[in-house]
């Protein structure tokens, strides 16, 4: 549980706003400037979680605390764990009423985070997701998220025409519920859909990407599809279970069919219908146990203590006990 669970209601923040930095080094300053600008009712604060950044982005980091304008907490990563394993780590930091989170590149525009906590705040849900009129991507990444928001709504029951986009808010109580989750593969917002379906969406801009290019490659995507569609449903199984039944069935009236010309019809098909009904079935069993094997290595990796993260230390600004206009400087290593 995260050490904010404890907070009594009166000491907490209105807002946490949690930002993965991975590679953003150009445009992470400019992003926290903005943020502290904000005039958000009851205070917010700032969560930075340097994710093994291999440029100079903790370094920027660390510059950003030490001049703080408003409250900051920067966590850093013993190494690379990824987005979702990064706004985890994150989650468990945050103080606030409710939390938004946010990529580092300025695609989402900083003045959204007021309308978007003030949507949260009137409307009473638990989550709001963003969607956005146009989306600032490469064309096969529209196309990667097309597919992964799909094939949600087919695994993860998720309620049809939302985005599950990076840039949502969630209320304290759905963050308490998502930071038990401490298996190495999480997915937030299949951790989210299992928590709560009290949900609601708003309309944003989304602006070009400010420095450099996206840092999701096809490997990335891949690699938090699978974490989507395997650990927070058994559908493949019945995927692989349904599909194993229909070739039955399909090998049943082809043994019929070739029975038949057997005996009424000369001789059955030759090689090549053979070789492909056995190249179909065998690829068809090598899918399946690629799949139970998916299953079972996940299970051994968190049998085995993988972690989600390892947190290397965490230092925290806090400008409301400023002396001599210098914010005080909390430093909290890791166990």
């Amino acid at each position: 549980m995260p050490e904010s669970a404890l907070l009594p209601a009166h000491s907490r923040p209105a807002l946490s706003i949690v930002v993965p930095v991975y590679n953003g080094a150009d445009s992470i300053g400019e992003l926290v400037a903005a943020l502290e600008r904000l005039d958000i009712a009851g205070g917010h604060e700032i969560v930075l979680v340097n994710d093994g950044s291999p440029d100079d982005s903790l370094a920027v980091c660390r510059g950003l605390v030490a001049r703080a304008r408003a409250p900051i907490t920067l966590i850093d990563l013993s190494r690379n764990y990824g987005e979702h394993n990064a706004v985890m780590a994150g989650l468990r930091q945050a103080r606030g009423a409710h939390v938004i989170t946010m990529d580092d590149d300025l695609q989402n525009p900083p003045e959204e985070v007021e309308r978007l906590l003030a949507f949260a705040q009137e409307s009473g849900r638990e989550v709001v997701y963003t969607y956005y009129g146009e989306k600032q991507h490469s064309a096969w990444r529209n196309l990667g998220s097309r597919f992964t928001n799909w094939v949600a709504g087919f695994v993860l029951d998720k309620p049809k025409g939302f985005y599950l986009s990076s840039f949502r808010c969630m209320s304290a109580f759905v963050v308490r519920e998502v930071t038990r989750y401490e298996g190495p593969f999480p997915y937030v917002d299949g951790l989210i859909l299992q928590v709560t379906q009290d949900i609601d969406r708003m309309l944003v801009r989304h602006l070009p990407r400010a420095a450099g290019r996206s840092n999701y490659t096809l490997r990335r995507l891949l690699r938090l599809w699978l974490n989507m569609f395997v650990n927070f449903s058994v559908m493949p199984l019945r995927l692989s279970t349904f599909t194993g039944f229909a070739l039955s069935l399909v090998g049943g009236i082809g043994g019929a069919v070739a029975i038949a010309e057997a005996l009424f019809g000369g001789t059955p098909p030759g090689w090549a219908s053979l070789m492909a009904a056995v190249l179909l079935l065998s690829g068809v069993q090598l899918m399946i146990l690629g799949i139970v094997g998916e299953y079972l290595g996940r299970l051994y990796l968190t049998a085995n203590g993988k972690p989600q993260s390892v947190v290397k230390s965490v230092i925290c600004a806090a400008p409301e006990v400023v002396e001599a206009d210098r914010p005080t400087l909390r430093v909290r290593q890791s166990a």
